[in-house]
């Protein structure tokens, strides 16, 4: 690859001084420097208005600073403006005071107003915006305020507001959140519009040209655009440039011990400058990713240094990932192995990238005295690879895989398997880890790992993020016609909810999801439904993200609909197949609006679209598969079915459509048992008890590990190590029996 293939490395500039759009002295009426500070007047300027801002000096012709094109000061060749009319209407919009002006069509928000309820679908069509913000601040306790609005292309309008700031001492209140939370929310009402993103500077000026950057970050979804720097960084949240959350925000979302154990860990840390690496095969799609997303925001939040890379992909390679993948949760076709020289490819994919990006000067790879982390995290099957390159150049530096698919280790256990052969390759590296973390199901361990290596921790999501945080019922008509403009682009079925109910699984579009056993139980249940005379039926979605490693995803697309053609064509009209672009606030409002989710797999680890689903409030049906029992308590917060038994999953359908008070009562149970564990913060604690353990203690000694979990759970080793019992109140998930480990051949186990 040639060097400007590469990503670019660009240094933050120095600070310097911002100017608005105007003449050279005015510019002292409102002005900032790139330092975080308040911005305060020119005290060299006496004359005020009656809000106490300084009044700008006499206009003179401009001067242009380095980074500002002729067109920003609407200059002609001569460096002159062609007009002061926009100067003098922008000094008097600030003098004076603004409000927004653009105007809405009476007769479309009366056709827009009555969408929802004559056309039976989630709300109007809104217009996309963005908000750039900016403030200029007196010594006296006021504050100039404007906000400008921009379609994606240019400035479509702005308003100016001067607020006077002493109630903030007085009420404790945030006088100017308060004011543009509310002329935001009321903007979107009167103009049926939805803010994707608003722009704000560090220290707060110039609201057009961060409106303008703002719409630089978001994709033609409307979502922020995934950045990967250098060396594969993965820069959660646009390069933490969009401020998502706040520390009391996650305190909110566990219990006060949760929160307090894992404090201590992180305060151990960050003592201790300790760097922590993760490694994994792709930065969007599957669980591993969103994980990585919200445990990277929570770090970088909480002052914890935890970076994640991921290595530049390569098509050819991930098909054989992938391929491993389907042959260790046995859904690969009988006679498909993995040859000699796809081994080798894989391993040539992980070794360029070690040494041309993390093995490199300064690289997270190098020792720790040169820079690099104190802890590794291998976090895929796709990157074992890694480990014995690791050891060689330092061997003392722990080490921890984490395997995060169901693995069939009674398939391993036959010597002549295509899982055999698979897992022996795999395990010639990851037996140099240091630990080995399985989701919490015993039957997940292949006979060769050391059960003393062995820990377990659960699959989570983040209550903060877009897939969970609550949406406003205007928000939500807005994802849920973004869902239907894509499906009529797509000539797919739309969704009439709220006019019509529906049934919806999310999941990759992959063999191993059960999406045949969906459509069969949906297809049973409405002949139930016809036999007893329901005739408000309720629709089915099958959708899912596709991730950048799953070659699989549109083989799998092609045939559920052919299933359904050839299966139930009269039902095409009712079932909404479709392969999303990634957007969170839309699985979000998906599963939200469920009347029930289904997750039907015949292999799966622990299933974070479960745990999001429940935290809303809907009943789940799944199968007895993989950690899903873990999660579903059967008949009180959803039904758990054996694998492929759609029969049965069309009876539960029939119970949750017909009978109310069943449905309230799971409804209730699944909103209200929701274990921290599953949540972000408990994912934090675990990893950083883990990182703090290891540096503290290092790797053998003596040929003996020093940390030997014995297959407990890595969340109950650090509430005990940090002397945090359980309180009888606090929910917990299912622990699988040590003592009982009888195991069947799809890998369920007893729990107790």
């Amino acid at each position: 690859m040639s060097e400007q293939d590469q990503p670019l490395q660009r240094e933050e500039p120095a600070a310097r001084l911002y100017r608005a759009a105007f003449p050279d002295d005015a510019t002292s009426y409102l002005c900032l420097t790139a330092e975080p500070g308040p911005i305060l007047a020119s005290k060299a300027l006496s004359t005020r208005t009656d809000s106490g801002l300084p009044i700008p000096p006499p206009l003179k012709e401009p001067t242009r600073h380095n980074d500002e094109c002729p067109s920003e000061l609407n200059a002609g060749q001569s460096g002159r403006p062609k007009s002061l009319r926009p100067f003098i209407l922008s000094i008097m919009a600030f003098k004076n005071g603004r409000k927004f002006s653009k105007s809405t069509s009476a007769h479309r928000k009366r056709r827009l107003s009555s969408a929802a309820e004559t056309e039976g679908q989630f709300g109007p069509a809104l217009t996309r915006l963005y908000l750039g913000i900016s403030a200029a601040f007196s010594n006296d306790q006021t504050a100039l305020i404007a906000l400008a609005i921009n379609d994606g292309i240019y400035l479509t309008d702005f308003s100016v507001k001067h607020l006077d700031l002493s109630d903030n001492q007085r009420s404790g209140r945030d006088v100017i959140a308060d004011y543009v939370l509310k002329e935001a929310k009321d903007y979107q009402h009167e103009k049926f519009a939805k803010f994707i993103g608003a722009g704000l500077p560090a220290t707060l000026a110039r609201a057009d040209s961060m409106v303008r950057k703002c719409v630089m970050y978001f994709g033609p979804s409307q979502a922020p655009l995934l950045q990967v720097g250098f060396r594969g960084l993965v820069q959660t949240d646009v390069g933490f440039r969009a401020y998502l959350t706040t520390v009391q925000n996650y305190k909110d979302t566990c219990g006060a011990s949760t929160w307090e154990t894992m404090m201590t860990y992180a305060e151990k840390l960050r003592c201790d400058k300790t760097r922590i690496a993760f490694f994994s095969s792709t930065p969007q799609g599957g669980g591993v990713a969103l994980m990585r997303h919200a445990l990277v925001r929570f770090a970088h939040r909480i002052g914890v240094d935890l970076s994640w890379y991921v290595p530049k992909p390569l098509p050819t390679a991930l098909r054989i990932t992938k391929n491993i993948h389907n042959i260790l949760q046995g859904v690969s076709p009988p006679s498909q192995r993995i040859t000699a020289e796809e081994k080798k490819a894989v391993i040539h994919w992980i070794t360029e990238n070690a040494y041309r990006y993390w093995l490199s000067e300064s690289g997270p790879l190098r020792p720790a005295e040169e820079g690099g982390a104190h802890i590794i995290i291998i976090d895929d099957p796709q990157m074992p690879g890694l480990i014995p390159l690791i050891k060689r150049f330092t061997p003392d530096r722990p080490v921890v895989y984490r395997s995060h698919i169901q693995i069939r280790s009674d398939l391993i256990a036959k010597d002549s398997s295509a899982q055999a052969d698979v897992w022996e390759f795999l395990w010639s590296n990851i037996q140099l880890a240091d630990m080995y973390i399985s989701h919490p199901i015993p039957a997940f361990i292949p006979h060769t790992v050391p059960r003393a290596k062995v820990a377990y921790m659960p699959a989570t999501t983040d209550w903060l993020d877009g897939l969970n945080k609550p949406l406003r019922d205007w928000d939500v008509g807005y994802y849920g016609n973004m869902y239907n403009a894509s499906c009529h682009a797509q000539k797919m079925t739309e969704l009439h909810w709220p006019s019509r109910k529906y049934i919806i699984q999310i999941a990759r579009f992959d063999p191993s999801k059960g999406i045949p056993t969906a459509i069969d139980s949906y297809a049973e249940f409405r002949r139930q439904c016809k036999v007893v005379g329901i005739e408000d039926t309720p629709q089915l979605v099958l959708c899912g993200n596709q991730s950048v490693d799953d070659p699989d995803s549109s083989i799998v697309y092609d045939q559920t609909l052919d299933q359904i053609i050839s299966l139930c064509p009269e039902l095409m009209k009712d079932i909404s197949v479709m392969c999303l672009v990634p957007n969170d606030q839309l699985l979000n409002t998906l599963i939200s609006k469920a009347h029930v989710v289904l997750q039907l797999s015949t292999s799966e680890g622990f299933e974070v679209k479960v745990s999001e689903a429940l935290h809303a409030g809907r009943p789940v049906v799944a199968t007895k598969t993989g950690g899903l029992p873990l999660q579903i308590k059967d008949s009180v917060n959803g039904f758990l079915v054996d694998p492929g038994d759609w029969r049965a999953v069309a009876s539960h359908l029939m119970d949750l459509f017909t009978n109310e008070a069943l449905y309230e009562r799971m409804s209730y149970a699944a909103r209200t048992g929701v274990s921290d564990e599953v949540g972000t913060v408990s994912n934090a604690l675990c990893w950083f008890y883990l990182a703090s353990k290891w540096r503290d203690l290092g790797t053998e000694k003596s040929g003996t590990a020093v940390i030997q979990p014995n297959e407990r759970w890595v969340y109950d080793m650090a509430r005990e190590e940090a002397n945090c019992p359980y309180s009888a109140d606090e929910e917990q998930l299912p622990r699988c029996s040590i003592e009982d480990k009888k195991t069947n051949g799809e890998g369920s186990s007893h729990l107790s």
